[in-house]
């Protein structure tokens, strides 16, 4: 069984909450190994027997820190616009990064793509869930992959920029400048528009391909899995137009 406090904490749930808080007042340095089990008010061994080491601490903190960050995501209501719902995605991840500077740098900062935690995954799939809604409602410039891959790379560039930024020094529009600046590369103004800046048409072309990319899994039923692989490809060479 678990050792449970009077207040109903597992030891497992106080080892965590010390070392974020911690992690939160004094940063990485703050969370060692004495610190925590004196916070926590457990004995160092328990510690070993829970996480390994301080390693196997760190990455339950991390985990715990995308978990925290879904939690936020799912109280999100859709507004029923795509776009609108990736600008309101955008503000929910700056927000929590800029409310939890020290776990998000080891979320984001010291990423390490052999060992993500499965709730890094549900935040992927959350991301590319708006994307693919935009390509869908035919207003998505870009693949999907490409735009899920610039949204992440500026939010997160965006969040670590002002995390390392003295408060007062930030600049109060950075975020919202490089979200429409974002937006706008990987977005049309309207569904399926005549032109996208060349006058042979590519641009409507790749914006279309995209959008039948999106819905492609909804044709699973009439076409084989070599079929849909073939369209696929297609699809891609299609969207991939030349700025």
């Amino acid at each position: 069984m678990m050792n449970m406090t009077p207040t109903g904490q597992s030891s497992r749930e106080r080892i965590l909450n010390a070392a974020v808080a911690l992690l939160a007042e004094g940063g990485r340095e703050a969370v060692t190994t004495r610190a925590v089990s004196t916070a926590a008010d457990v004995q160092a061994p328990t510690i070993y027997r829970q996480f390994g080491d301080i390693a196997g601490h760190f990455d339950a903190v991390i985990t715990a820190g995308f978990f925290a960050y879904l939690e936020v995501k799912a109280a999100r209501e859709p507004s029923g616009d795509p776009v609108e719902d990736l600008r309101q995605g955008w503000d929910l991840h700056v927000g929590f990064g800029l409310a939890n500077p020290a776990t998000y740098r080891l979320m984001y900062g010291e990423a390490r793509p052999d060992k993500r935690p499965t709730a890094a995954g549900e935040v992927d799939r959350i991301l590319r869930g708006l994307v693919e809604g935009i390509a869908e409602a035919g207003r998505l410039a870009v693949g999907v992959e490409r735009a899920g891959r610039m949204i992440n790379a500026a939010g997160v560039g965006v969040v670590l920029t002002l995390i390392a930024t003295a408060k007062e020094d930030r600049d109060p529009t950075l975020s919202a400048t490089m979200r429409e600046l974002i937006i706008a590369a990987v977005t049309t103004a309207e569904a399926h528009p005549s032109e996208r800046g060349d006058s042979s048409g590519g641009g409507q072309v790749a914006t279309r391909a995209v959008s039948l990319k999106a819905v492609l899994p909804q044709a699973e039923r009439r076409l084989t899995p070599g079929e849909r692989h073939i369209l696929s490809e297609w699809l891609d060479r299609l969207s991939d137009v030349p700025d």
